[in-house]
Order: C-alpha cells, then structure tokens, then sequence
C-alpha cells in the first residue's frame, strides 16, 4: 500500500510500505493491504510503519526505529485517509 505523510510544514514521508498502526483516539489501529475504507481523528501517539523505509535526509531526524525494527514518528494529533490502498496521515 501507499503511505502519505503530511505536516503543516512539509511532507515527511511518501512511499510503498507493508502495514501502517495509528494512534486512533480510541485506540491503536493498524491497516494492511486492501484495508476497507477508513476516515479516522488520531490523538497523541506514534505512527509506526512497516516494511523497507527509506526516509529523505531532511526529514529523518523526525523518525526513530522502534523495537520490531518499525519506523515511528510521534504526532500529537491528526487526521487519517485510507482509501484505495492510500493512507494519507495528516499529522502535527
């Protein structure tokens, strides 16, 4: 699937990955290929990837590796978009 990163500033991340989890204000939730259809707010937390990463220079200060070799990058809020295996994570 596609993942699309997005701050006010600029976009962080944008690329093919294996599975995303989100910080959901309910709780953690994760989206694999072919996912249904999400339209979710997202609360303070980590956004974790998974699958083969590779970040731009500049933005790569912002990420960290967690201990299932996924990529995180904390938010404190935001808003996510999965829809025709795109997920667009609108993050602050």
């Amino acid at each position: 699937m596609y993942l699309e990163i997005v701050t006010p500033e600029a976009t962080l991340y944008s690329g093919e990955v294996t599975s995303v989890a989100v910080p959901g204000v309910n709780g953690e939730f994760q989206m694999l290929d072919n996912h249904a259809p999400v339209v979710s707010i997202l609360g303070k937390g980590n956004v974790k990837i998974y699958g083969n990463v590779e970040l731009d220079k500049s933005v790569a200060e912002k990420f960290s590796k967690g201990s299932n070799n996924e990529t995180l990058l904390a938010i404190n809020s935001g808003t996510i978009e999965m829809k025709d295996n795109k997920v667009i994570v609108l993050a602050d």
